[in-house]
């Protein structure tokens, strides 16, 4: 499995890219929003890489972050959702925004993807709604590491300023809070939906954490 690729941006398609590492071109397929982001030609350019294996072709997909990657294996894990359709999703919604669209059970986000049906959106939010929080709990804590396009997390100061000084002493939340931070929640309402979660379980855990939260701060009625 190859599961990573650092070399020298070549040439880029329209859905994908030509990588040179020590003289040996991967192609590699991308969303279009990882294509925008990309660097100029002949550039050095690292993406994690899903290797679909397949009985007539190998093909790579590339992602910028593990968050990305992690999604992109579970939208597969989905009946109906093929390489291109979560690319597709992907590209659409981003990492965050598909984990935000999940945990929210936001099928019509999902459906907004080229070529996603909204019966299949439905199933895609079904399926893997109960995974979100775990997926972004690992979107949280990745190491910070943006010259190689990992996901960046929140610093703790500033999850200190959304409102709770004990971020260093209790991990989970602060993770928690940089998840949040991720969807697009403000300082203020993440804070308080942490908080509010923490109190009714302590001990919980950054995944529980954030289901917590999620629902405390889903829209009512």
């Amino acid at each position: 499995m190859i599961g990573k690729i650092a070399g020298r941006l070549e040439y880029r398609g329209s859905d994908h890219v030509l990588i040179d590492v020590r003289g040996v071109g991967y192609i590699v397929f991308v969303s279009d929003r990882v294509m925008a982001g990309l660097p100029a030609n002949g550039t050095a350019l690292a993406l994690y890489t899903d290797l679909l294996v397949r009985e007539d072709n190998l093909q790579l997909f590339g992602f910028t972050s593990l968050l990305e990657k992690e999604w992109h294996r579970l939208l597969m894990s989905v009946q109906g959702i093929g390489a291109k359709a979560s690319m597709a999703i992907l590209g659409t919604l981003g990492a965050e925004g598909v984990s935000r669209a999940i945990a929210l059970g936001d099928w019509n986000a999902i459906a907004k993807a080229k070529g996603v049906g909204p019966k299949t959106a439905q199933r895609v939010a079904i399926e893997l709604k109960d995974k979100a929080p775990t997926v972004m709990a690992m979107g949280a804590t990745a190491p910070v590491s943006a010259s190689e396009g990992e996901a960046v997390i929140a610093p703790v100061d500033e999850v200190r300023d959304a409102g709770t000084m004990t971020a260093r002493r209790q991990p989970s939340q602060a993770e928690a809070l940089s998840a949040l931070a991720n969807l697009g929640y403000g300082p203020g309402e993440a804070a308080s939906a942490v908080a509010e979660a923490t109190g009714a379980d302590p001990e919980a855990d950054t995944t529980a954490l954030i289901r917590s939260a999620l629902k405390l701060l889903a829209p009512k009625g």
